[in-house]
């Protein structure tokens, strides 16, 4: 059994990330408390292998695919607070949206997994070898000065 960290130690972390404790923060459970704010920590607001906007632009997209207001606000305020753009913002929120209208006509149609998995696939490799026989971009070319 793990140690359980006190909330006096996560509530100390808490303030001097945020400069405050969040009042929903004290209705988490003590035993709780501690894995709950070092995911939130080291995964969400930590330097990760995701960029933090990146990120926070997933938990917008998931966080408007469940209708979670209290996600969809916090995730829209990090996002910008790592640097998106409210064109990025409307895209994530758009991707969301898109991802439950697939999932939802593939799941209602009972669309069969396997047959589904092995299209994709193909199709993956397939657009990897167009991919690799198509031209290198072109380089832009410094024209030369005229000589008079």
């Amino acid at each position: 059994m793990g140690t359980m960290v006190s909330r006096k130690d996560v509530q100390a972390e808490m303030q001097e990330k945020f400069g405050r404790v969040p009042s929903w923060a004290n209705e988490i459970p003590e035993h709780s408390l501690g894995g709950f704010w070092s995911l939130m920590r080291d995964l969400q607001l930590g330097e990760t292998l995701i960029p933090n906007k990146y990120k926070e632009l997933i938990g917008l997209a998931v966080s408007g695919a469940t209708r979670c207001k209290y996600c969809t606000l916090f995730h829209t305020e990090a996002a910008r607070l790592f640097g998106a753009t409210d064109a990025e913002i409307a895209e994530a929120s758009m991707m969301g949206g898109f991802t439950m209208m697939a999932s939802t006509f593939l799941n209602a149609q009972q669309v069969d997994y396997e047959t589904f998995r092995k299209e994709t696939l193909e199709i993956v490799s397939y657009v990897k070898a167009q991919a690799a026989k198509a031209p290198p971009p072109q380089q832009p070319t410094r024209e030369q000065p005229a000589h008079a």
